[in-house]
């Protein structure tokens, strides 16, 4: 009777500590998306086979588990995990906006922003100055094209991304940024100190030089700069130019469909004028071709690049040398020929994302390249501090002669 009641007993037991086992193995193994509070949409998207588990361990094991955890910002978290993520592809023209990041890149599209007026990027993994704006901040202090930017303030810019040197460097008019830089010729860095304003990006200047030149220097694409360019070349070809010089010389870049629109008025109607290479995402390749416009078709041209010439300047200039064999006459151009699509998210939240890259009509790729003068002028410090040009003085000369 005692064994009985001792096996009874025990089988009991025993069956208690495997339902409890068996209890506090299934709370632990609950994934920790299903025991998280306070947020919402968290079903995985359709089509995304991705564990996401380490995710949500992680969410829960900090806002559980954080030693200050009244202080955490579940918002923030967010912007911070999809940071990582975009950090995490290793291309600095990949980016998330958050809505403050949202309204900057807004300004920069409309061409008006408080800050020094420099387009910057990555050259070999380095914050470089494209291009300092005409008229702002960034040109009276000297800074050039080609500067490298090591630090911003007290801050060093190895591990920044684009977006956060340039929320950096921006500011409110009249406080001072310090950049420090190193430049060739340099034999240390040296420190600018930069006092920020509202910067107004300037979009066409035109002239009529000697023998007939009518010469258009194209600051960038951004804006109104289709109906800008249109207003200029029905002004240009009223004049009844003889040949002209197009200067692209610190041109940035801007709207794709803003340099197809340009490139049109130099290009007969039906030319290939750039190629968009989607690489392995399934699209594959993408051609522009030319509108037609018919402005300056037949008018020889000349066509100024260096090395603050990026983006959208690289497509007209890599056009018009594969179409017209026009000469390219300065320094080679900087090398950004990928694309990117800014798609809206919610809550004022953006994603800009690099989704092809440029190829010229006759397929040679831009990106890390760049476009190779085909007269190479280099313009020297001594003929900055004297004001000279000899880059356009080469292009004026080459004119006369076609």
């Amino acid at each position: 009777m005692f064994k009985s009641a001792f096996k009874l007993i025990l089988t009991v037991s025993l069956l208690f500590v495997v339902y409890s086992f068996g209890f506090y193995a299934g709370q632990v193994s609950i994934p920790s998306i299903q025991s998280i509070s306070g947020v919402v949409n968290k079903e995985n998207p359709k089509g995304v086979s991705t564990d996401f588990s380490i995710f949500w361990d992680s969410w829960k094991a900090i806002s559980e588990e954080y030693v200050d955890r009244t202080t955490i910002d579940q918002e923030k978290m967010v912007y911070g995990a999809i940071e990582g993520m975009v950090a995490s592809l290793g291309d600095p023209y990949t980016s998330f906006f958050t809505p403050d990041d949202s309204k900057m890149l807004e300004d920069d599209i409309n061409g008006s922003f408080s800050g020094i007026g420099a387009e910057i990027g990555f050259r070999k993994g380095i914050l470089t100055i494209i291009s300092p704006l005409k008229n702002s901040p960034a040109e009276r202090a000297k800074l050039q094209t080609g500067d490298k930017i090591l630090k911003i303030g007290d801050l060093f810019t190895d591990d920044l991304s684009l977006e956060e040197a340039v929320r950096k460097i921006r500011g409110e008019k009249g406080m001072v940024v310090t950049l420090t830089i190193m430049r060739e010729g340099f034999s240390e860095p040296r420190e600018f100190a930069i006092t920020r304003d509202t910067v107004k990006i300037p979009l066409i200047d035109w002239e009529t030089k000697d023998d007939g030149i009518a010469y258009i220097k194209l600051h960038n694409f951004l804006g109104d700069v289709d109906a800008e360019f249109q207003k200029t070349a029905r002004q240009v070809f009223a004049s009844e130019p003889k040949k002209i010089v197009f200067d692209l010389r610190g041109n940035a870049g801007g709207f794709l469909d803003s340099a197809i629109e340009i490139i049109s008025y130099f290009v007969p109607q039906g030319e290939v004028i750039a190629i968009e290479d989607f690489g392995n995402n399934g699209k594959g390749r993408r051609e522009f071709r030319s509108n037609g416009y018919r402005y300056f078709q037949d008018i020889p041209v000349v066509v100024l690049i260096d090395g603050g010439s990026a983006s959208a300047s690289e497509i007209v200039a890599g056009a018009l040398k594969d179409v017209r064999n026009v000469v390219l006459v300065g320094e080679k151009t900087f090398g950004k020929g990928s694309v990117q699509e800014v798609i809206p998210l919610d809550n004022n939240t953006s994603i800009k994302i690099t989704v092809a890259k440029w190829l010229t009509p006759s397929g040679t790729s831009i990106h890390e390249q760049g476009i190779e003068p085909t007269e190479k002028v280099e313009m020297t410090q001594q003929d900055r501090d004297e004001n000279k040009d000899p880059q356009l003085q080469k292009a004026l000369d080459i004119a006369r002669n076609l």
